[in-house]
């Protein structure tokens, strides 16, 4: 068995969640060496979270974007303020809160996300040639099982706990 392996061996029960960690911190680099190959700026996986929520919600305000990644508003408005320097998302007036300003991705920003969803493609057949386009399958239906069931009535959390 391969040195890493050892930490968490797939035959032991209770394994899987140091395995689940690892296979999502392999897949993310190799995510990431793929889009520092194409030059793309230092993208983090704190990035892909907000690209993925405003993506999914549409205009969210830094205090809510905050909310849902479960960090600070501070630390939202930072990876906000990044992905607007790289011209990702722009700030605009709140329809409703003249005080207030939503963060709304622009066309760069969309067209990222796209790329982004044929990446993951990517190291998703990566992971498929090794294991096989079937466990794959059959591994993404469980987690999504599991997490389905852990969030009960609420929202599964996006942002990982570390």
């Amino acid at each position: 068995m391969h040195q890493t392996l050892s930490l968490a061996d797939p035959d032991r029960e209770g394994s899987a969640a140091i395995l689940l960690g690892m296979g999502f911190r392999a897949m993310t680099d190799r995510f990431h060496e793929l889009l520092r190959a194409e030059g793309h700026e230092p993208l983090r996986p704190a990035h892909g979270f907000v690209f993925r929520l405003l993506e999914r919600d549409g205009d969210l305000t830094a205090t809510q974007l905050a909310t849902r990644l479960s960090v600070t508003r501070q630390a939202a408005a930072r990876v906000a303020a990044e992905l607007e320097e790289w011209g990702y998302l722009t700030r605009r007036a709140h329809p409703r809160d003249g005080r207030a300003q939503v963060l709304v991705l622009t066309p760069r920003g969309r067209r990222y996300v796209a790329h982004a969803d044929e990446l993951w493609a990517r190291v998703e057949r990566e992971w498929a040639a090794v294991a096989g386009a079937e466990a794959v399958h059959a591994a993404k239906r469980a987690l999504a099982a599991y997490v389905e069931v852990a969030a009960g009535e609420g929202e599964p959390p996006l942002r990982p706990v570390w």
